[in-house]
């Protein structure tokens, strides 16, 4: 995913000059190939990301499309003021990069954690949040917010679970992605970023008439196509590397809970801090975001009625 996103951003770069790359002295070995293609469009803005926000709301109004990049911990959480007053409020075409999405940053404990940004940047008007499962979706998903001269928060995880797509998917924004095919009523499954090869798997083993969307955005999100799939469904399994808390799960329910009233179970992180440092996989089991786990919550859900 990461050289995905590097890949098309030099292309980017190439292509229009006035596509500007900050990074809050994070990503040096991600960005060599830019550094080498575009040499003057690399700003190293330090860590001071509060200020490199505002540093890039000025060029975007001077003519500039800036992509601001760093850790999700802290693009976008450490500066949500700054996203919501220098950019968003007058909708200028700044593109943010929260790289390390959910616990991939294990080690480096809660401060590098993030499972909460979706939340923090959801209600922020004019703001669009894109949530990338693969490679092919990250260069969709990058092109899209270039294209779209509009705020944008993009958010990648740096720990690639495998493939979704075998090509590049045709997107439209707000739209849901069929990510495995079914004919079944009974289940289907909405997942985002890297819990979407995981849902993939689950109904292949367990229940392979089910269908498996990809959410590569979570806002917008298209209510009609939400509903429908509510509608067809008795259970909507939604799954996320975020908290359970004004996710994903959140913005699912708010539209059943609207047109189409279903039963949803959603899987996230819980309204909770990890007990422990530990590898990426450690902390997908501490959180109940394993496979296994997240089988027998659904086991479990399904038996519950």
């Amino acid at each position: 995913m990461r050289a995905a996103f590097s890949d098309t951003l030099v292309r980017l770069a190439k292509a229009d000059p006035n596509v500007l790359l900050l990074t809050g002295d994070h990503g040096y070995a991600l960005f060599d190939d830019f550094r080498r293609e575009c040499p003057t469009q690399y700003i190293n803005a330090g860590i001071a990301e509060q200020n490199m926000v505002g540093m890039a709301a000025g060029l975007a109004r001077a003519g500039f499309r800036p992509f601001v990049y760093g850790l999700a911990a802290f693009i976008p959480v450490r500066v949500v003021e700054q996203i919501k007053l220098d950019v968003a409020h007058d909708q200028l075409p700044v593109i943010f990069i929260g790289d390390g999405a959910g616990f991939v940053y294990s080690h480096l404990g809660t401060s590098h954690q993030s499972t909460e940004d979706i939340a923090c940047t959801r209600a922020i008007p004019h703001l669009a949040i894109y949530s990338p499962a693969d490679q092919f979706e990250v260069t969709a998903c990058m092109e899209l917010a270039y294209h779209s001269k509009a705020p944008v928060y993009l958010r990648m995880g740096k720990s690639d679970r495998g493939d979704v797509h075998i090509d590049m998917p045709e997107l439209k924004v707000g739209s849901l992605l069929e990510a495995k095919s079914g004919k079944c009523s009974d289940i289907a499954f909405i997942a985002t970023g890297s819990l979407v090869r995981t849902a993939i798997d689950i109904a292949a083993a367990a229940y392979p008439d089910a269908t498996v969307w990809s959410a590569p955005f979570i806002k917008p999100l298209d209510s009609q196509q939400v509903a429908a799939i509510c509608k067809q469904s008795k259970v909507v399994v939604v799954l996320e590397e975020h908290s359970v808390l004004g996710g994903l799960g959140s913005a699912i329910t708010e539209i059943a809970s609207a047109f189409s009233p279903t039963r949803i179970l959603r899987i996230g992180v819980n309204d909770r801090f990890s007990h422990y440092c530990g590898t990426y996989e450690y902390l997908l089991k501490e959180h109940g975001l394993d496979r296994l786990t997240i089988e027998l919550k659904i086991h479990d859900f399904l038996g519950a009625n």
